[in-house]
């Protein structure tokens, strides 16, 4: 893997973190509660057999309970790396035409995370108050 695999799943996590910073509260949580149940789905048939419908059921778990707590959300994206990894090595790519596009997502995923612990604030609201 060559450097922009690793930049480009990282300007991916950082221009989602941007794009949802466009939705207002409580509408950013809810988003990102989708996405990670869409996320959780995301490798049905992905080669590890009866392991990915209990995976799904876990981030379900965590997206249900990220309508309320973006702690939640977070965790489901660590898990979401987690199984990234886990199909890269052993299982099928997330995208089935790029062979390490698992991986990218592993790279990338980390990066929403971390921006969910923190409560997921909005980056153009976190500008403004700097410029006071």
């Amino acid at each position: 893997m060559h450097i922009m695999g690793v930049v480009g799943p990282i300007l991916i996590g950082v221009l989602y973190i941007c794009a949802n910073s466009l939705f207002k509260e409580p509408n950013r949580r809810d988003f990102n509660a989708i996405m990670i149940a869409g996320a959780g789905a995301a490798y049905l048939n992905g080669g590890l057999g009866v392991w990915e419908f209990a995976f799904t059921a876990v981030v379900t778990f965590c997206a249900y309970q990220g309508l309320r707590s973006y702690t939640f959300i977070g965790i489901g994206w660590l898990l979401h790396t987690g199984w990234d990894v886990l199909h890269h090595l052993y299982g099928n790519p997330i995208v089935p035409f790029a062979p390490t596009s698992s991986l990218g997502c592993a790279i990338c995923d980390p990066v929403i995370a971390l921006w969910c612990f923190t409560g997921a604030p909005s980056v153009y609201n976190m500008r403004k108050k700097r410029s006071r």
